[in-house]
């Protein structure tokens, strides 16, 4: 009996002094929350587009769930970003007068989820709007987001055109522009996106979806880029969440046949809106350096292009 608990006490020691072995910053960087997550469904593997496309409509929905919910598990939680009793802005795109299974729009059901975490998180409002180039009545209704986050409590919001407020952005090339102070009056935005191919910008990602909080976006095509990563740079993103389950790989933004559309069961969040485009651009079967706005957020300081640099998690569900 002596021996056995001296032989303990012996695995004991060498455990603790194992740990005290370790590094400190190697300690603090095992705990740190990961600064992006990319959440892959493990069955899409085996399935061939058309079996994908052809699931059963609430198999599809929870699959989107499950992808959001682990990948916002992976770095922290909403709970990171969200303090109790605060007004929450969800930015997701709601653009255009298309069906869910067109990609032109954002997932409902991954909006849906991340409502529903924010209230899980404290918060006492959240908000959900977009400025869409479609009518906003018939882009809310068809993209089925209206609908999905009403029943959860959402203040489901069509931003009124003549609120928009010219407010100073003093960026490299956009100095000032209207944007609708309604979002920027917020305790957080959350920029929630669908990865999609556009014609002027190659492909509509994270940094893009700005574009739907400011009024006059003609000026943005002078030089898409460099304009976009003006606004990113006033908005301060602290979480994007990017939608890769169905991907549009043509005729974007507004897209329209099914034919264009893949169905990649893919969600990434994370806190580094410039490695979020560059995994976006890999959806889309780009490069990192196709899409100009990436390699001109990275020289911006906006974040890093290199996402596999950071502390990354990638989870199969």
């Amino acid at each position: 009996m002596v021996m056995q608990n001296r032989r303990s006490f012996l695995v004991q020691s060498a455990a603790a002094a194992s740990l005290l072995a370790v590094r400190p910053e190697r300690l603090l960087a095992a705990q740190a929350p990961r600064e992006m997550a990319i959440a892959r469904w493990g069955r899409a593997k085996g399935m061939t587009q058309e079996q994908l496309k052809a699931l059963p409509a609430e198999e599809f929905k929870q699959m989107g769930v499950k992808l959001v919910e682990k990948a916002l598990e992976a770095i922290g939680g909403l709970k990171r970003f969200v303090s109790r009793g605060s007004v929450v802005w969800v930015k997701p795109n709601i653009g255009w007068d298309r069906s869910p299974e067109q990609a032109a729009n954002t997932n409902p059901d991954l909006v849906a989820t991340v409502v529903r975490l924010c209230f899980e998180a404290g918060a006492k409002t959240v908000k959900v709007g977009d400025n869409p180039c479609d009518l906003a009545v018939k882009s809310y209704a068809n993209s089925g987001i209206a609908d999905a986050v009403r029943p959860l409590g959402a203040e489901v919001l069509m931003l009124d055109k003549s609120r928009f407020k010219e407010t100073a952005v003093n960026g490299e090339r956009v100095k000032s522009i209207p944007i609708f102070p309604g979002i920027m009056e917020c305790d957080l935005v959350i920029n929630i996106p669908v990865a999609k191919h556009h014609v002027l910008a190659t492909g509509t990602l994270c940094m893009k979806n700005y574009m739907g909080v400011i009024e006059n976006r003609r000026f943005f095509h002078q030089d898409i880029p460099t304009c976009l990563a003006d606004i990113t740079r006033f908005m301060k993103p602290r979480i994007c969440i990017l939608d890769g389950i169905r991907v549009l790989m043509a005729h974007g933004p507004k897209g329209g046949k099914l034919e264009d559309v893949v169905v990649k069961a893919t969600v990434a969040a994370g806190t580094d809106i410039v490695a979020l485009d560059a995994f976006g651009a890999e959806l889309l079967g780009k490069g990192r350096a196709d899409i100009k706005s990436i390699e001109i957020g990275e020289k911006a300081g906006l974040g890093k292009a290199d996402y596999r640099s950071l502390a990354l998690e990638e989870i199969t569900v």
